[in-house]
């Protein structure tokens, strides 16, 4: 699934406050009116302890060009957040994973989260990964500390759903 790129006519499920489908509605008219709908967030994590963290593509229809976890995605219309995150990992990294992702926590849809549902998943690789230039325009392992600095001296350069999760994620990988 390499090259999939922005598609505003996506469908996603539209979910209540309980993240139960009440509707389905075009990728562009969900976040247009900030309806609730599901995503997810994947921290890859390698043997040193480092986290893979990606660039958005300038093409991004949110946070064009900002740093954001491992890779994320919205859960289209019809699937479950686990069949999200394998997809996700294979089409923005080029990974399969043998196993689903360790779920780590669940955030409720909110205003830093663009009023998304999120899981948020864990996964070991070392890499090298296959970039979708549709979705990332680059990646790099960081350690944690550097990521903290960074996002101290820097939290413009960031999407919001990243700073937002990161206090939450950062002494879980």
């Amino acid at each position: 699934m390499r090259g999939v790129g922005q598609d505003l006519s996506e469908l996603f499920d539209v979910v209540d406050e309980h993240d139960h489908v009440i509707g389905r509605a075009p990728r562009g008219k969900v976040h247009a009116r900030g309806w609730r709908h599901r995503a997810v967030h994947v921290f890859v994590v390698n043997r040193a302890g480092e986290v893979f963290l990606h660039q958005r593509s300038l093409t991004k229809d949110t946070f064009p060009g900002k740093w954001n976890s491992s890779c994320a995605g919205h859960v289209g219309a019809g699937d479950d957040y686990e069949v999200t995150v394998v997809r996700e990992l294979e089409e923005e990294l080029g990974y399969v994973p043998g196993r689903i992702p360790e779920r780590l926590f669940k955030i409720a849809a909110r205003p830093e989260t663009g009023e998304e549902f999120v899981w948020v998943y864990r996964v070991e690789a070392e890499g090298p990964f296959e970039l979708n230039a549709d979705e990332i325009q680059r990646g790099a392992w960081f350690t944690i500390a550097a990521v903290d600095r960074w996002l101290a001296e820097r939290p413009e350069e960031f999407a919001d759903s990243f700073r937002f999760l990161w206090p939450q994620v950062r002494g879980l990988l």
